[in-house]
Formats: C-alpha cells, structure tokens, sequence
C-alpha cells in the first residue's frame, strides 16, 4: 500500500486514540498519539527542572491546548523522521490549533502528497465526552483505554492487554474535560475551514456506535 497519512479529529473521548490504533494495524500506519507523547515529555522525571517544560506541564494539566509553536516543533521533527524511515502515518487529534495546521500540512503534502492525506471527523454528541472520559482507564504499561462500556467487570484491576495496573490521567476530570472541549470548539473545529481553502475534504464519521463499527466506517475509504 502506498504511503498515506490520516488525521483524525473529534472532541475529547470520541474515539480517536482508538481508532488510530485500529488504523495503524490495519493498514500498517504509525499511529503519533501527540498527547501521549507529550504527556511522557511533560512527565519526564528529567525535565523537572525544565522551565518551558514545567510552564507546558501547567497548561496540559489544566486542559489547556499547550503553546502551539512549542507543540509544532515536536511534530515536524517526529514526522520527517516516520517518513524518512518509510512509514504512513496517522494522527489522533493533530494538528491542533490552526498554527499548528499551517505549519504541518505543507510538511506532510511534501512528505506524502496531497492526494495521499486523508482527514476526518469523529461526530459524537456533547453529553459523549464528558461520560466517556470520567471512567475511563489508561493502562499504566502499554498505554491501552479500557473501553469499560464493553467491559463486564465494573472493578477491573488488570488490563486485559497486558494485564497491567491502570490509572486515570490527570486530564479526566469532569472540570478539566470542559474546558478541553471548549479548547477544541474554539481552537481546534476553526481548522476545518482552513483545510477545506486547501481543498481537502473532511469526511464526518459517526463516532458513537461501538468501536468496531466505526470502524468500519473509516475503513472503507481505504478499501476503495
């Protein structure tokens, strides 16, 4: 298969993490998760003492999109190197602000061809995000959500990926999931408009069913 690059968008919790990662395997992408990448970066016991690490650090943990150049940065540097070594990539989320967008999408037409780039919208509605997130459960080894809603234990100790511990991310709490979706309405939604001047087109998906019928939503485009 040729080499592609996807962007998945959504709010917080429609879905996206998830299926890049069904993505990824099916259509042997590398799935970039910018927020957990960051969030290692942020973390990093040796980047406690890094000011501009620890002033980001106070915006991720308040829900804030971090400073856009700052983030663009990272992204351009991860992405040149993906393509150099001859993978397709897809994003859950990124790029995230229209900073970011202007500075990408020339980098990825020029690494994988506009005609290669595929982008869509995961459409849930505003009362998803905010249940979704305030159960989820990260898995503290190899990083998979528990999808609790299929899940028949409502205690669960063990992933059953890896059978690891889980933890909550500091960002699933009902105040911090507000203004995270009031970052993506006012921040990240006005892309759209920039993309669609660069004649791309958003297709929207429906991101409430269960994860597999999405899907099979998404994989269709691929198949044709």
């Amino acid at each position: 298969m040729r080499k592609i690059a996807v962007i998945l968008y959504g709010p917080p919790g429609s879905g996206k993490g998830t299926q890049a990662n069904l993505l990824s395997s099916n259509l042997g992408l590398i799935h970039f998760d910018t927020g957990r990448v960051l969030e290692a970066l942020l973390n990093d016991p040796e980047n406690q003492k890094n000011k501009i690490i620890q002033k980001e650090k106070k915006l991720f943990d308040s829900g804030i999109l971090l400073t856009p150049s700052f983030v663009l940065e990272h992204l351009k540097n991860k992405v040149k190197k993906i393509s150099a070594a001859g993978w397709g990539i897809v994003f859950s989320g990124s790029p995230r602000t229209l900073y970011e967008a202007k500075g990408l999408m020339p980098i990825l037409e020029k690494l994988f061809g506009k005609e290669n780039i595929f982008i869509f919208e995961l459409d849930v509605r505003e009362s998803i995000p905010e249940k979704r997130n305030s159960h989820r459960l990260i898995c503290r080894i190899c990083g998979a959500p528990l999808l609790s809603a299929f899940y028949p234990s409502k205690n669960p100790k063990h992933c059953p990926v890896c059978a690891g511990p889980f933890y909550r991310r500091t960002l699933d709490n009902a105040k911090t999931i507000k203004v995270r979706m009031n970052e993506y309405h006012e921040r990240t939604e006005v892309i759209f408009d920039f993309l669609k001047k660069r004649k791309y087109k958003v297709h929207k998906i429906n991101g409430e069913p269960p994860p597999y019928q999405v899907f099979g939503q998404l994989i269709k485009y691929f198949k044709k």
